[in-house]
């Protein structure tokens, strides 16, 4: 590296040098223009059977619908409200949000000039002298400033600036995630709770069946076999008994990690509700243009935009780079004299200009490494778009088949019923045995589980819905 030294200027030139350098320093960046990704998704949502009447305001968005307007339970409301407040996770992302924005601040302040100042003094005799000498200064000025030519430390600081913005995107990512999150552990517990509850109220009924069943015994009217056939449902009910009280133990569990906190009971639901419409229908507009702005999609833009200013600091790293070392001050034999009057005006310019002339490859190296960086970038946006784009696609397949399982699953049930309710009749009176009986309580008891897993999975899309579309930032 061969250094070119400027030589020493007269007092008046040495600050008029200062406005140049300043004039210098305000170059532009040579990072590439930066130019967002085509879109690689289609413009509109699929159409088909699968999603079937999709009506949709094209006014309205999931992202500008507050959460507390999506949520209209009062109580799944304070358990949002809590884990917003207590998460760990959600507290992990704000502080590296801090932390991005303080290394932003510290890049940042490397495009101005560090002043230092100092008072510094020394006494001393010479050999063979009987006298004292003095000597104080006061000084003031820069000390190995790099003055940004080509636009190095601004294109760094750009970077830098990017990352913070991308660190601040991916909190609230986190944060639509996590009432998500919220939402669907609560809903599974009110469904795992209306499981168990169907559960113990079949396991009664078999009950019921299998005392019914050991009367006629006696009377010589049934066999031992309707009798086991009839303890069958009763144990296998018992089982599930078992099997969901672990479930909602489990489930609270869940949801209090989520929320960082134990939580009151009175906050837990008893079960999935059969009418109370819990959370408001989910806007998806006309267009999928609002995947752009998903926190997750745009910290993936801030990601690339960070690339793309790289590449203008490893451009500039090809050229010259001006140091500059400069000082101001006072002078005096006497401490008492230093800023008296009775002091001497002393000051320094050096100027230093280095140019890379042979590194090995270093900065091609340092170069491709960013463009390559900057590629991959791009294919990390566009995936995250695609990513989006599927995940709202599924939502929306689901959404707009739902609503027809339920009512035919509504009505198989109710038909279940009185399938059930009949054979037992006839059973009573004689007229079938009990494996008739027995055949339609155990598809009505398969029939009513599935009817609730269905009716947790209305709800669960509407969450899901609601968080793919960027839901959950407005208060």
């Amino acid at each position: 590296m061969r250094k070119v030294m400027f030589p020493r200027l007269s007092g008046s030139k040495t600050f008029a040098v200062l406005p140049l350098l300043a004039a210098l320093a305000g170059c532009s960046s040579l990072a590439p223009d930066y130019q967002r990704p085509a879109s690689s998704v289609p413009q509109s949502w699929p159409q088909g059977a699968a999603y079937g009447q999709q009506a949709s305001d094209p006014t309205q968005t999931a992202a500008a619908l507050p959460w507390k307007a999506f949520i209209k339970n009062e109580r799944l409301q304070k358990v949002i409200a809590l884990a917003l407040e207590n998460n760990q996770d959600l507290r992990a992302a704000l502080a590296d949000v801090a932390a991005a924005r303080a290394t932003y601040r510290e890049q940042r302040a490397a495009q101005l000039p560090e002043i230092d100042a100092g008072v510094s003094g020394s006494r001393s005799r010479s050999l063979g002298s009987s006298g004292v000498s003095e000597s104080y200064e006061a000084t003031a000025g820069l000390s190995s400033y790099e003055v940004d030519l080509f636009g190095k430390t601004r294109s760094l600081t750009t970077a830098e600036l990017e990352s913070y913005l991308s660190s601040a995107e991916t909190a609230k990512a986190t944060r639509i995630t996590l009432i998500g999150e919220t939402a669907s552990a609560w809903l599974t517990l009110a469904s795992d709770q209306s499981l168990l509850k169907l559960a113990q109220d079949t396991a009664e009924n078999a009950q019921r069946d299998v005392d019914i069943t050991r009367q006629r015994l006696k009377l010589g009217v049934d066999s031992r076999v309707d009798v086991r056939n009839a303890e069958t449902t009763y144990h296998s009910a018992r089982a599930d008994i078992a099997s969901y009280t672990t479930l909602v133990a489990q489930d609270r569990n869940a949801l209090e990690l989520l929320v960082g906190q134990t939580l009151d009971p009175s906050l837990l639901p008893e079960g999935l509700p059969e009418d109370e419409n819990w959370l408001a229908d989910v806007p998806a507009g006309v267009s999928s243009d609002v995947l752009l702005q998903r926190p997750d999609v745009l910290s993936a833009e801030h990601d690339l935009k960070a690339a793309n200013a790289n590449i203008g600091a490893a451009r500039a790293a090809f050229f010259p780079s001006l140091s500059l070392t400069t000082t101001g001050g006072l002078a005096s034999a006497a401490l008492a004299d230093l800023f008296s009057g009775g002091a001497t005006t002393i000051w320094s310019l050096a100027p230093s200009l280095s140019l890379p002339i042979f590194d090995g490859g270093a900065n091609k190296a340092a170069l491709a490494y960013d463009e390559a960086q900057k590629d991959k970038y791009v294919a990390t946006y566009k995936y995250a778009v695609q990513t989006a784009f599927k995940e709202v696609a599924d939502a929306l397949a689901r959404r707009g088949t739902i609503a027809d399982q339920l009512s035919a699953e509504k009505d198989l049930m109710d038909a279940a019923q009185d399938s059930y309710n009949l054979s037992f009749d006839r059973y009573k009176n004689g007229v079938d045995s009990y494996l008739d009986a027995l055949e339609a309580q155990r598809t009505l008891y398969s029939v009513q589980q599935t009817y609730i897993s269905t009716r947790l999975t209305e709800l669960d899309n509407r969450v899901t819905l609601y968080r793919v579309l960027g839901g959950g930032l407005q208060e």
